[in-house]
Protein backbone atom coordinates (compact mmCIF):
# COMPACT_ATOMS: atom_id res chain seq x y z
CA UNK A 1 0.00 0.00 0.00
CA UNK A 2 1.56 3.31 -0.72
CA UNK A 3 1.13 6.42 2.29
CA UNK A 4 -0.64 9.33 1.67
CA UNK A 5 0.82 12.03 3.15
CA UNK A 6 -1.08 15.36 4.36
CA UNK A 7 0.91 18.68 4.31
CA UNK A 8 -1.48 21.52 5.85
CA UNK A 9 -1.44 25.19 4.52
CA UNK A 10 -3.70 26.72 6.60
CA UNK A 11 -1.19 29.17 8.78
CA UNK A 12 0.48 30.07 4.74
CA UNK A 13 -3.19 30.75 3.75
CA UNK A 14 -4.36 32.73 6.82
CA UNK A 15 -1.23 34.96 6.39
CA UNK A 16 -1.43 35.33 3.09
CA UNK A 17 -5.10 36.79 3.14
CA UNK A 18 -4.35 39.13 6.20
CA UNK A 19 -5.56 36.97 8.72
CA UNK A 20 -6.35 37.53 12.33
CA UNK A 21 -4.03 35.09 13.68
CA UNK A 22 -2.11 36.28 17.11
CA UNK A 23 1.79 35.02 17.34
CA UNK A 24 0.28 32.35 19.98
CA UNK A 25 -2.57 31.21 18.02
CA UNK A 26 0.03 29.97 14.87
CA UNK A 27 2.12 28.44 17.60
CA UNK A 28 -0.85 26.48 19.13
CA UNK A 29 -2.65 25.15 15.91
CA UNK A 30 0.73 24.06 14.86
CA UNK A 31 1.29 22.27 18.42
CA UNK A 32 -2.47 20.48 17.80
CA UNK A 33 -1.41 19.64 14.11
CA UNK A 34 1.43 17.82 15.39
CA UNK A 35 -0.31 16.16 17.78
CA UNK A 36 -2.52 14.62 14.62
CA UNK A 37 0.48 13.56 13.04
CA UNK A 38 0.12 15.69 9.74
CA UNK A 39 3.29 14.87 7.26
CA UNK A 40 4.25 18.32 7.00
CA UNK A 41 2.86 21.90 8.07
CA UNK A 42 3.96 24.56 5.59
CA UNK A 43 4.52 27.93 6.81
CA UNK A 44 4.37 31.40 4.76
CA UNK A 45 7.32 32.65 3.33
CA UNK A 46 8.86 34.99 5.05
CA UNK A 47 8.57 38.92 5.09
CA UNK A 48 10.34 41.75 6.03
CA UNK A 49 8.90 41.58 9.85
CA UNK A 50 11.65 39.78 12.18
CA UNK A 51 8.42 38.60 14.03
CA UNK A 52 7.64 36.44 11.12
CA UNK A 53 11.46 34.93 11.49
CA UNK A 54 10.49 34.47 15.08
CA UNK A 55 7.25 32.58 14.38
CA UNK A 56 8.41 30.01 11.88
CA UNK A 57 11.76 29.35 14.36
CA UNK A 58 9.38 29.00 17.23
CA UNK A 59 7.17 26.13 15.18
CA UNK A 60 10.44 24.79 13.99
CA UNK A 61 11.61 24.32 17.55
CA UNK A 62 8.11 23.42 18.67
CA UNK A 63 7.20 20.38 16.55
CA UNK A 64 8.00 16.73 17.50
CA UNK A 65 6.09 14.46 14.57
CA UNK A 66 5.30 16.08 11.90
CA UNK A 67 7.72 17.73 9.08
CA UNK A 68 7.77 21.90 8.81
CA UNK A 69 8.44 23.69 5.58
CA UNK A 70 8.16 27.15 4.01
CA UNK A 71 8.75 28.89 0.50
CA UNK A 72 11.85 30.20 0.03
CA UNK A 73 10.83 33.02 -2.31
CA UNK A 74 12.70 33.89 -6.02
CA UNK A 75 16.26 34.72 -4.49
CA UNK A 76 19.21 32.77 -3.25
CA UNK A 77 19.24 34.92 -0.61
CA UNK A 78 15.64 33.87 0.31
CA UNK A 79 16.50 30.30 0.41
CA UNK A 80 19.47 30.86 3.20
CA UNK A 81 16.93 32.49 5.16
CA UNK A 82 14.44 30.21 5.27
CA UNK A 83 17.21 27.85 5.93
CA UNK A 84 18.08 29.57 9.03
CA UNK A 85 14.42 29.82 10.74
CA UNK A 86 13.77 25.87 10.04
CA UNK A 87 17.50 24.33 10.38
CA UNK A 88 16.63 23.23 14.23
CA UNK A 89 13.27 21.43 12.95
CA UNK A 90 13.56 17.39 13.47
CA UNK A 91 11.86 17.39 9.89
CA UNK A 92 12.83 20.47 7.75
CA UNK A 93 12.04 21.01 4.15
CA UNK A 94 12.13 24.57 1.78
CA UNK A 95 10.31 24.67 -0.74
CA UNK A 96 10.81 26.39 -4.53
CA UNK A 97 7.28 27.58 -5.12
CA UNK A 98 7.33 29.19 -9.09
CA UNK A 99 4.85 29.46 -11.70
CA UNK A 100 5.25 27.56 -14.70
CA UNK A 101 1.89 29.01 -16.73
CA UNK A 102 2.64 31.35 -19.71
CA UNK A 103 0.07 34.07 -17.79
CA UNK A 104 1.88 33.68 -14.32
CA UNK A 105 5.41 33.53 -15.43
CA UNK A 106 4.85 37.00 -17.13
CA UNK A 107 3.00 38.65 -14.16
CA UNK A 108 4.58 37.20 -11.05
CA UNK A 109 8.29 36.67 -12.30
CA UNK A 110 8.40 38.78 -15.89
CA UNK A 111 10.14 35.57 -16.93
CA UNK A 112 10.04 33.69 -20.29
CA UNK A 113 10.27 29.96 -20.51
CA UNK A 114 13.88 29.35 -20.41
CA UNK A 115 14.66 32.13 -17.98
CA UNK A 116 12.10 30.17 -15.56
CA UNK A 117 13.82 27.18 -16.13
CA UNK A 118 17.24 28.76 -14.97
CA UNK A 119 15.29 29.83 -11.87
CA UNK A 120 14.17 26.59 -10.87
CA UNK A 121 17.65 25.26 -11.77
CA UNK A 122 19.12 28.03 -9.81
CA UNK A 123 17.06 27.84 -6.28
CA UNK A 124 16.10 24.06 -6.03
CA UNK A 125 20.12 23.74 -6.13
CA UNK A 126 20.96 25.98 -3.80
CA UNK A 127 17.87 24.74 -1.02
CA UNK A 128 19.49 21.15 -2.00
CA UNK A 129 22.94 21.85 -0.12
CA UNK A 130 21.29 23.09 2.76
CA UNK A 131 18.69 20.69 3.11
CA UNK A 132 17.93 17.53 2.66
CA UNK A 133 14.17 17.94 1.74
CA UNK A 134 13.52 19.82 -1.44
CA UNK A 135 10.08 20.60 -2.57
CA UNK A 136 9.27 21.64 -6.01
CA UNK A 137 5.89 23.28 -6.28
CA UNK A 138 4.58 24.06 -9.99
CA UNK A 139 2.26 26.52 -9.62
CA UNK A 140 -0.69 27.02 -12.08
CA UNK A 141 0.84 23.92 -13.34
CA UNK A 142 -3.11 22.83 -14.57
CA UNK A 143 -3.08 26.26 -16.95
CA UNK A 144 0.44 25.69 -18.24
CA UNK A 145 1.46 24.00 -21.41
CA UNK A 146 2.30 20.05 -20.27
CA UNK A 147 5.53 19.89 -22.15
CA UNK A 148 7.23 22.41 -20.52
CA UNK A 149 5.50 21.58 -16.77
CA UNK A 150 7.36 17.87 -17.36
CA UNK A 151 10.56 20.03 -18.40
CA UNK A 152 10.35 21.94 -15.33
CA UNK A 153 10.26 18.86 -12.63
CA UNK A 154 13.36 16.99 -14.69
CA UNK A 155 15.22 20.00 -13.95
CA UNK A 156 13.82 20.60 -10.60
CA UNK A 157 14.72 16.73 -9.98
CA UNK A 158 18.04 16.93 -11.80
CA UNK A 159 19.01 19.64 -9.29
CA UNK A 160 17.87 17.80 -6.13
CA UNK A 161 14.05 18.14 -5.25
CA UNK A 162 12.93 14.99 -3.20
CA UNK A 163 9.31 16.33 -3.92
CA UNK A 164 7.47 17.99 -6.55
CA UNK A 165 3.45 19.29 -6.05
CA UNK A 166 1.53 20.29 -8.97
CA UNK A 167 -0.77 23.01 -8.63
CA UNK A 168 -4.58 23.52 -10.06
CA UNK A 169 -4.27 27.12 -9.00
CA UNK A 170 -7.16 28.05 -10.85
CA UNK A 171 -9.48 24.95 -10.06
CA UNK A 172 -10.37 24.41 -13.65
CA UNK A 173 -9.72 20.59 -13.86
CA UNK A 174 -12.72 18.39 -13.36
CA UNK A 175 -11.72 14.76 -11.78
CA UNK A 176 -11.19 12.85 -15.46
CA UNK A 177 -8.79 15.31 -16.10
CA UNK A 178 -6.88 15.10 -12.98
CA UNK A 179 -6.63 11.62 -13.16
CA UNK A 180 -5.29 11.66 -16.84
CA UNK A 181 -2.85 14.59 -15.54
CA UNK A 182 -1.01 12.55 -13.16
CA UNK A 183 -0.74 9.37 -14.85
CA UNK A 184 0.91 11.32 -18.17
CA UNK A 185 2.98 13.00 -15.43
CA UNK A 186 4.64 10.22 -14.48
CA UNK A 187 4.46 8.09 -17.77
CA UNK A 188 6.16 11.44 -19.50
CA UNK A 189 9.03 12.00 -16.38
CA UNK A 190 9.97 8.32 -15.57
CA UNK A 191 12.09 10.02 -12.50
CA UNK A 192 8.58 10.92 -10.41
CA UNK A 193 8.71 7.15 -9.85
CA UNK A 194 11.20 7.92 -7.18
CA UNK A 195 9.59 10.79 -5.96
CA UNK A 196 6.97 12.05 -3.45
CA UNK A 197 4.28 13.68 -5.50
CA UNK A 198 1.59 16.00 -4.07
CA UNK A 199 -1.20 17.96 -5.35
CA UNK A 200 -2.38 21.16 -4.03
CA UNK A 201 -6.01 21.73 -5.31
CA UNK A 202 -8.76 24.43 -5.87
CA UNK A 203 -11.99 23.89 -4.67
CA UNK A 204 -13.22 26.45 -7.52
CA UNK A 205 -15.88 24.05 -8.81
CA UNK A 206 -16.57 21.81 -5.03
CA UNK A 207 -15.05 19.32 -6.24
CA UNK A 208 -11.60 19.12 -4.25
CA UNK A 209 -12.17 16.20 -2.64
CA UNK A 210 -13.44 14.29 -5.83
CA UNK A 211 -10.64 15.77 -7.74
CA UNK A 212 -7.87 14.46 -4.62
CA UNK A 213 -9.65 10.78 -5.08
CA UNK A 214 -9.33 11.29 -8.93
CA UNK A 215 -5.00 11.91 -8.44
CA UNK A 216 -4.72 9.33 -5.88
CA UNK A 217 -6.31 6.90 -8.21
CA UNK A 218 -3.77 8.85 -10.72
CA UNK A 219 -0.65 7.89 -8.74
CA UNK A 220 -0.53 11.21 -6.06
CA UNK A 221 0.62 10.61 -2.91
CA UNK A 222 0.58 13.71 -1.32
CA UNK A 223 -2.19 16.36 -0.21
CA UNK A 224 -2.33 20.03 0.67
CA UNK A 225 -5.07 20.70 2.65
CA UNK A 226 -6.52 23.05 5.12
CA UNK A 227 -8.19 22.75 8.94
CA UNK A 228 -11.78 25.14 7.27
CA UNK A 229 -11.77 23.79 3.78
CA UNK A 230 -12.92 26.82 1.72
CA UNK A 231 -10.73 27.51 -1.40
CA UNK A 232 -9.38 23.69 -0.09
CA UNK A 233 -9.57 20.44 0.48
CA UNK A 234 -10.58 19.96 4.39
CA UNK A 235 -8.81 17.89 5.78
CA UNK A 236 -11.78 15.86 7.60
CA UNK A 237 -12.85 15.34 4.01
CA UNK A 238 -9.67 13.99 2.67
CA UNK A 239 -9.17 11.69 5.75
CA UNK A 240 -12.89 10.30 5.74
CA UNK A 241 -12.37 9.93 2.11
CA UNK A 242 -8.55 7.53 2.57
CA UNK A 243 -10.39 5.68 5.47
CA UNK A 244 -13.76 4.74 4.22
CA UNK A 245 -11.99 3.47 0.58
CA UNK A 246 -8.77 3.30 1.04
CA UNK A 247 -8.18 -0.24 0.43
CA UNK A 248 -9.69 0.23 -3.05
CA UNK A 249 -7.43 2.96 -3.24
CA UNK A 250 -4.62 0.80 -2.02
CA UNK A 251 -3.15 3.68 0.32
CA UNK A 252 -3.11 4.34 3.76
CA UNK A 253 -2.76 7.20 5.91
CA UNK A 254 -0.35 8.16 9.30
CA UNK A 255 -3.42 10.71 10.75
CA UNK A 256 -4.77 9.59 14.28
CA UNK A 257 -8.17 9.88 13.36
CA UNK A 258 -9.15 9.52 16.88
CA UNK A 259 -7.37 12.82 17.69
CA UNK A 260 -8.81 14.94 14.23
CA UNK A 261 -12.25 15.65 14.93
CA UNK A 262 -11.52 16.86 18.63
CA UNK A 263 -8.47 18.56 16.84
CA UNK A 264 -10.11 20.40 14.15
CA UNK A 265 -12.83 21.57 16.16
CA UNK A 266 -10.38 23.27 18.34
CA UNK A 267 -8.40 25.59 15.75
CA UNK A 268 -11.82 25.94 13.75
CA UNK A 269 -12.80 27.83 16.84
CA UNK A 270 -9.44 29.44 17.42
CA UNK A 271 -9.63 30.48 13.51
CA UNK A 272 -12.85 32.22 13.86
CA UNK A 273 -15.09 29.82 12.35
CA UNK A 274 -17.24 29.26 15.32
CA UNK A 275 -20.34 27.71 13.39
CA UNK A 276 -18.63 25.48 11.92
CA UNK A 277 -17.12 24.41 15.53
CA UNK A 278 -20.71 24.73 17.49
CA UNK A 279 -22.21 22.05 15.92
CA UNK A 280 -20.19 19.04 17.80
CA UNK A 281 -21.92 20.06 21.00
CA UNK A 282 -25.36 20.97 22.47
CA UNK A 283 -26.25 23.35 24.39
CA UNK A 284 -25.45 22.70 28.17
CA UNK A 285 -22.90 20.37 27.57
CA UNK A 286 -19.80 22.85 27.74
CA UNK A 287 -16.95 21.26 29.84
CA UNK A 288 -17.66 23.19 33.79
CA UNK A 289 -14.43 21.46 35.33
CA UNK A 290 -13.12 24.06 37.62
CA UNK A 291 -9.87 24.63 39.59
CA UNK A 292 -9.05 26.63 42.79
CA UNK A 293 -6.43 27.82 44.50
CA UNK A 294 -5.51 24.41 46.24
CA UNK A 295 -4.87 23.17 42.81
CA UNK A 296 -1.16 22.54 42.10
CA UNK A 297 1.17 22.78 39.32
CA UNK A 298 1.05 19.45 38.23
CA UNK A 299 -2.71 19.72 38.24
CA UNK A 300 -2.77 22.57 36.19
CA UNK A 301 -0.40 21.52 33.99
CA UNK A 302 -2.31 18.29 33.41
CA UNK A 303 -6.00 20.37 32.82
CA UNK A 304 -3.89 21.82 30.04
CA UNK A 305 -2.98 18.91 28.37
CA UNK A 306 -6.21 17.59 28.27
CA UNK A 307 -8.06 20.76 26.30
CA UNK A 308 -4.62 20.57 24.32
CA UNK A 309 -2.43 22.43 25.55
CA UNK A 310 1.23 20.86 25.41
CA UNK A 311 3.33 23.49 27.98
CA UNK A 312 6.64 23.82 27.81
CA UNK A 313 8.49 23.61 31.58
CA UNK A 314 8.68 27.76 31.28
CA UNK A 315 5.20 27.65 29.77
CA UNK A 316 3.69 25.79 32.27
CA UNK A 317 5.50 27.80 35.31
CA UNK A 318 4.04 30.88 33.52
CA UNK A 319 0.79 29.76 33.13
CA UNK A 320 0.76 29.00 36.96
CA UNK A 321 1.71 31.74 38.22
CA UNK A 322 -0.95 33.69 36.21
CA UNK A 323 -4.03 30.77 37.41
CA UNK A 324 -2.51 31.69 41.36
CA UNK A 325 -3.23 35.46 40.07
CA UNK A 326 -6.76 34.82 39.80
CA UNK A 327 -7.43 31.98 41.49
CA UNK A 328 -6.60 34.28 44.69
CA UNK A 329 -9.47 36.25 43.62
CA UNK A 330 -12.29 33.95 42.70
CA UNK A 331 -13.69 30.91 44.04
CA UNK A 332 -13.37 28.94 41.26
CA UNK A 333 -11.49 29.10 37.72
CA UNK A 334 -13.04 26.92 34.91
CA UNK A 335 -12.07 25.62 32.07
CA UNK A 336 -12.76 28.37 29.95
CA UNK A 337 -10.94 30.98 31.80
CA UNK A 338 -7.90 28.07 31.97
CA UNK A 339 -7.35 28.72 28.28
CA UNK A 340 -7.82 32.52 28.11
CA UNK A 341 -5.00 32.26 31.38
CA UNK A 342 -2.57 29.62 28.73
CA UNK A 343 -3.79 32.56 25.56
CA UNK A 344 -2.67 35.48 27.82
CA UNK A 345 0.60 33.76 29.99
CA UNK A 346 2.32 30.84 27.33
CA UNK A 347 4.14 31.00 24.09
CA UNK A 348 5.53 34.84 25.09
CA UNK A 349 8.77 36.20 23.80
CA UNK A 350 11.31 36.60 26.61
CA UNK A 351 10.13 39.30 29.28
CA UNK A 352 12.42 42.15 28.74
CA UNK A 353 10.16 43.81 31.55
CA UNK A 354 7.80 42.14 34.35
CA UNK A 355 5.15 43.98 36.86
CA UNK A 356 6.23 44.09 40.23
CA UNK A 357 2.83 46.52 40.96
CA UNK A 358 0.74 49.27 40.28
CA UNK A 359 -1.74 51.43 42.36
CA UNK A 360 -4.32 53.37 40.64
CA UNK A 361 -6.65 56.30 41.95
CA UNK A 362 -9.48 57.31 40.08
CA UNK A 363 -12.46 59.17 40.82
CA UNK A 364 -15.33 61.98 39.78
CA UNK A 365 -13.89 64.52 41.64
CA UNK A 366 -10.13 63.55 41.37
CA UNK A 367 -7.42 63.21 38.66
CA UNK A 368 -6.57 59.56 37.33
CA UNK A 369 -2.93 58.51 38.36
CA UNK A 370 -0.75 55.70 38.30
CA UNK A 371 2.20 54.40 40.02
CA UNK A 372 3.51 51.34 38.30
CA UNK A 373 6.66 49.46 39.21
CA UNK A 374 8.35 47.18 36.19
CA UNK A 375 11.35 44.87 36.51
CA UNK A 376 14.40 44.73 34.31
CA UNK A 377 17.10 42.87 34.58
CA UNK A 378 16.29 42.79 38.54
CA UNK A 379 16.25 46.43 38.67
CA UNK A 380 13.01 48.48 39.91
CA UNK A 381 12.25 51.00 37.69
CA UNK A 382 8.88 52.78 39.02
CA UNK A 383 6.58 55.48 36.84
CA UNK A 384 3.99 58.45 38.10
CA UNK A 385 1.95 60.07 35.89
CA UNK A 386 -1.43 61.35 35.61
CA UNK A 387 -4.09 61.11 32.25
CA UNK A 388 -7.73 60.75 31.17
CA UNK A 389 -9.16 58.15 33.20
CA UNK A 390 -7.02 54.78 34.92
CA UNK A 391 -5.95 53.48 31.78
CA UNK A 392 -4.52 56.46 29.97
CA UNK A 393 -2.41 57.31 33.30
CA UNK A 394 -1.34 53.70 33.54
CA UNK A 395 -0.03 53.63 29.83
CA UNK A 396 1.63 56.89 30.49
CA UNK A 397 3.22 55.86 33.66
CA UNK A 398 5.25 53.09 31.76
CA UNK A 399 5.70 55.40 29.29
CA UNK A 400 7.80 57.67 31.91
CA UNK A 401 9.95 54.20 32.78
CA UNK A 402 10.83 53.37 29.26
CA UNK A 403 11.47 56.84 28.13
CA UNK A 404 9.31 56.42 25.12
CA UNK A 405 5.74 57.28 23.55
CA UNK A 406 4.62 54.29 21.35
CA UNK A 407 1.34 55.15 18.74
CA UNK A 408 -1.72 53.20 20.45
CA UNK A 409 -3.29 51.34 17.25
CA UNK A 410 -6.15 50.09 19.12
CA UNK A 411 -6.96 48.81 22.53
CA UNK A 412 -10.14 46.29 23.13
CA UNK A 413 -11.56 45.41 26.18
CA UNK A 414 -13.68 42.41 26.62
CA UNK A 415 -15.53 40.01 28.86
CA UNK A 416 -13.60 36.12 28.91
CA UNK A 417 -16.56 34.58 31.29
CA UNK A 418 -19.48 35.90 32.43
CA UNK A 419 -20.76 36.98 35.82
CA UNK A 420 -20.00 39.39 38.84
CA UNK A 421 -16.22 38.12 39.08
CA UNK A 422 -16.15 37.48 35.32
CA UNK A 423 -12.50 37.46 34.00
CA UNK A 424 -11.22 40.17 31.13
CA UNK A 425 -9.18 40.52 28.43
CA UNK A 426 -7.31 43.63 27.43
CA UNK A 427 -5.34 43.46 23.91
CA UNK A 428 -2.98 46.34 23.14
CA UNK A 429 -1.82 47.25 19.51
CA UNK A 430 1.48 49.54 19.08
CA UNK A 431 2.76 50.61 16.34
CA UNK A 432 6.20 51.03 15.40
CA UNK A 433 8.05 52.38 12.20
CA UNK A 434 4.96 50.86 10.52
CA UNK A 435 4.62 47.41 12.31
CA UNK A 436 2.16 46.22 14.41
CA UNK A 437 3.04 44.68 17.58
CA UNK A 438 0.26 42.96 20.09
CA UNK A 439 -0.18 42.23 23.50
CA UNK A 440 -2.69 40.61 25.66
CA UNK A 441 -3.86 40.16 29.10
CA UNK A 442 -5.78 38.21 31.43
CA UNK A 443 -7.06 39.46 35.02
CA UNK A 444 -10.25 39.60 36.69
CA UNK A 445 -9.18 43.74 37.17
CA UNK A 446 -9.45 45.16 33.86
CA UNK A 447 -6.93 47.43 34.66
CA UNK A 448 -4.51 44.65 35.48
CA UNK A 449 -5.36 43.40 32.68
CA UNK A 450 -4.68 46.33 30.19
CA UNK A 451 -1.23 46.95 32.05
CA UNK A 452 -0.16 43.44 31.44
CA UNK A 453 -1.14 43.66 27.78
CA UNK A 454 0.98 47.13 27.39
CA UNK A 455 3.64 45.14 28.77
CA UNK A 456 3.23 41.99 26.58
CA UNK A 457 3.10 44.82 23.29
CA UNK A 458 6.03 46.38 24.79
CA UNK A 459 8.19 43.20 25.56
CA UNK A 460 7.97 42.33 21.72
CA UNK A 461 8.90 45.63 20.29
CA UNK A 462 12.02 45.20 22.79
CA UNK A 463 12.71 41.45 21.79
CA UNK A 464 12.00 42.50 17.66
CA UNK A 465 14.23 45.02 17.90
CA UNK A 466 17.50 42.85 19.52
Amino acid sequence: MKNIGFTDITIRECEKNNGSLSFKEKVEIAKIMDKVNYTCIELPELGDSKGQELLVKTIAGTLKKSGVSIPVGFTKKGVTRAWDCIAKAKKPSLVVALPVSAVQMEYVCRKKAPQMLELVKELVSEAAKLCKKVEFSALDASRAEFPFVCSTIETAIEAGATKITVCDTAGVMLPDEMKTFIENLIEKVPALKEKELSVELSNELDMATACANAAAIGGATGFKTTVTGGGFPAVTCLVKLFDKRGEALDAEMDIVKTELQRSVSQMQRMLGHTESASHMKTAGTEDQTSFNINDDIEVITDACAKIGYDLTEEDAANVYEAFVRVARKKERVTNRELEAIVASSALQVPPTYKLDNYVINSGNIISASANIKLIKNGEALSGISVGDGPIDASFKAIEQILGHHYELDDFQIQSVTEGREAMGQAIVKLRVNGALYSGTGISTDIIGASVRAYINAINKIVYTED
